[in-house]
């Protein structure tokens, strides 16, 4: 499902514990580290579609999360032709993402990587807040940018609850 400007709709989660430190995964078999994400699927709510991805990618639950805030627009990136899948006729481009600040109210050890098929990632962290752009792949830094300085300020209402 892309839209008509060629980005495809997208769920990203920056998920929080207590210590305001996000989840950061590894993908599988790759050196490629990223917060969760993953596709809208056609006339998904986006609330049902983030849930649906805490699950698959993560092994999460609405129980182990309280919703802290999500962005209010779409944002997007393009990615570059030479991470692109090679379908001549497509007008695919990138990704538009709806982003998501979750709080972990849950334990570590309710994270699960290998719910699904074929798990996205094989290994998690706990980082800083800000450390991931850093460690981000170029192409997907101005988003991480935007969503991460968007939801900060959500992130203070987690030090006024212990």
């Amino acid at each position: 499902m892309i839209d008509e400007h060629g980005y495809r709709p997208n769920v990203g989660i920056i998920l929080c514990n207590r210590l305001n430190q996000v989840f950061w995964a590894r993908r599988c078999g790759q050196d490629g580290w990223q917060f969760p994400q993953g596709g809208v699927r056609p006339k998904e709510p986006i609330n049902e579609a983030m849930y649906r991805e805490l699950r698959e990618e993560v092994g999460l639950s609405p129980s182990h999360i309280e919703i802290l805030g999500r962005t209010r627009d779409w944002l997007h990136y393009d990615i570059p032709d030479n991470f692109r899948r090679r379908h001549p006729h497509s007008a695919f481009r990138g990704q538009k993402q709806i982003w998501y600040l979750l709080r972990l109210v849950g334990k570590d050890q309710d994270v699960r990587l290998d719910l699904c098929e074929r798990p996205e990632f094989d290994e998690w962290r706990w980082i800083e807040y800000w450390s991931a752009l850093e460690n981000i792949i170029s192409f997907k830094r101005q988003v991480y940018q935007q969503a991460l300085a968007e939801l900060e300020p959500l992130l203070s209402s987690l030090n006024t609850h212990g």
